[in-house]
């Protein structure tokens, strides 16, 4: 009951004439970063952060959950119309989306990917609110130890998830995590990896980093790239059909799940979501045959998974300070800047604004339903902008964004060197959400080992027998392990059996 009666007063604390302008005003923002291809909600939410650092906390965050929320639900546009995903999370929306729209249903397919992003929010919202309090409760038991495998943990997850091969992700993830190590250590201020530098001292500052990895490279990626002509001649009704939405309602349930569950394991991402629920509704469905040629239960499911891990990846961002996702980081970096700080003691310290991020969230929802259903022609009009005229602006705010955040034209000459090298990494195919990752998981690595061996007089030797570090490092190592062929052989191997064992047991 003291749950429902916080969450009732945080939303009762949005419903008043500013947050509500907010409200709109920033899902409306998201959503054209999202049917702006090159863009990504990282970047939205990065630039925000640097634009929002003077208003309150409780509105500043407002604002980037919004523009999480809509730029990840404006992706699914340009999936829709060109066949390009706005956001690297709207790419399975491309498999039947668009051939929708070639079977002139351009209208319906963005009616089902509305539906479809509601139902995943709003589940999640539903697991924010059950979760992260419990979450944050059990973290309470966690010490310096736990929480250096934690980080630890996270980076191995995320460079093994994402991308095609897992050593490169894991080069990412370290490789962020060795950036996050120059300057000034955050126990007793002494100058690491500067080589005798003045700016460094001060450490590369992870806004102008993520602004350089999702914006800068993002363009460079761009303008690399020929442009594509939109279908928007043939735009249907947008009111989804009822028989569509309850038809699949299995499909809505599980894509939710799926959503919420890979939102909350580290750095995993919007992306990988929406693919899981597409292959397990597909898996399950009875119209196999439909899927990428414009399959209404492949579109929904799409939808639906990737917005649900919006909420998922807020869920061990502010209960564990372990984000579950590159955008879910740099709110949470946000979130640290305004003064919060995420983690088990936010329970204890700020109760109160684990609710309001669940109203936060709902609200976002309820714009994003609006504009996905009432403004649907007016945001087209954003993708006709031509190319040459998006992204020489984009950039310029890239670069008043990272000079504004301090004031320091290093942080600039940091957005440009991050995205240069991030662009090149791409292109080699070294997946960037490791690298943010590690940058954000960095001083929670570093302050842990540090704590830990102080606490311990410089032994290692309770990293691995306390028993929660015990659980995690073995889950590391089995991650790492998992890679070996020869051990992965042996796992398959018994398996094998295992399975083989228990087909014997059933039939005797």
């Amino acid at each position: 009951m003291e749950g429902l009666y916080a969450l009732g007063r945080s939303v009762a604390s949005f419903i008043a004439f500013w947050p509500i302008v907010y409200t709109l005003g920033a899902t409306l923002v998201g959503i054209l970063i999202g049917c702006m291809p090159g863009l990504s909600a990282t970047l939205g939410i990065a630039l925000m952060t640097t634009l929002t650092i003077k208003m309150a906390p409780n509105d500043a965050i407002l604002i980037l959950i919004c523009v999480y929320v809509g730029a990840i639900y404006g992706g699914s546009r340009t999936a829709i119309l060109l066949n390009i995903p706005g956001t690297a999370a709207n790419a399975a929306a491309c498999l039947d989306g668009f051939a929708l729209a070639q079977k002139g249903q351009a209208g319906r397919a963005m009616g089902i990917a509305t539906t479809g992003s509601v139902a995943g929010s709003l589940f999640g919202v539903v697991c924010l609110a059950l979760f992260t309090p419990s979450l944050g409760e059990v973290a309470l038991s966690f010490g310096a130890f736990e929480f250096f495998w934690l980080g630890v943990f996270g980076v191995m997850m995320t460079g093994s998830l994402t991308g095609s091969d897992p050593l490169k992700g894991w080069i990412m993830g370290f490789l962020g995590l060795f950036i996050a190590q120059i300057g000034q250590d955050g126990i007793h201020a002494f100058d690491r990896f500067t080589f005798g530098i003045n700016n460094l001292s001060g450490g590369f500052s992870l806004i102008p980093c993520l602004i350089g990895a999702f914006g800068f490279a993002e363009i460079l990626s761009v303008i690399t790239t020929p442009a594509s002509k939109p279908i928007v001649n043939s735009v249907d009704s947008v009111l989804p059909r009822f028989s569509d939405v309850f038809r699949y309602w299995r499909t809505i349930l599980r894509s939710g799940v799926i959503g919420v569950y890979i939102g909350i394991l580290p750095g995993v991402g919007e992306d990988m979501a929406a693919w899981s629920s597409y292959a397990a509704a597909k898996c399950a469905s009875k119209e196999k045959d439909q899927f990428g040629k414009g399959s209404i239960e492949g579109l929904i499911a799409a939808e639906t998974g990737d917005n649900a891990s919006i909420p998922g990846g807020i869920i061990p961002a502010l209960a564990l300070a372990i984000p579950g996702s590159a955008p879910a980081a740099v709110l949470m970096a946000a979130m640290i800047i305004h003064g919060v700080q995420p983690g088990p003691m936010l329970m204890v310290n700020q109760p109160q604004f684990v609710y309001d991020v669940v109203a936060m969230t709902l609200f976002a929802t309820l714009a994003m339903l609006f504009f996905g259903l009432f403004m649907v022609r007016p945001l087209l009009r954003i993708i006709m902008i031509p190319r040459s005229i998006i992204m020489p602006v984009i950039f310029v705010l890239c670069t008043v964004g990272s000079y504004s955040l301090a004031s320091r034209l290093f942080d600039v000459w940091t957005m440009l060197g991050t995205g240069l090298a991030c662009f090149v990494l791409r292109k080699l195919n070294y997946p960037v959400a490791p690298f943010v990752l590690g940058l954000v998981l960095g001083d929670i690595v570093d302050k842990s080992l540090r704590r830990g061996l102080v606490l311990s007089d410089g032994s290692l030797a309770p990293f691995f027998t306390r028993p929660i570090s015990a659980v995690i490092f073995a889950i590391v190592l089995f991650t790492v392990l998992m890679y070996v062929p020869v051990f992965n052989r042996l796992i398959k191997a018994a398996w094998e059996k295992i399975w083989l064992s228990l087909q014997f047991w059933r039939r005797t």
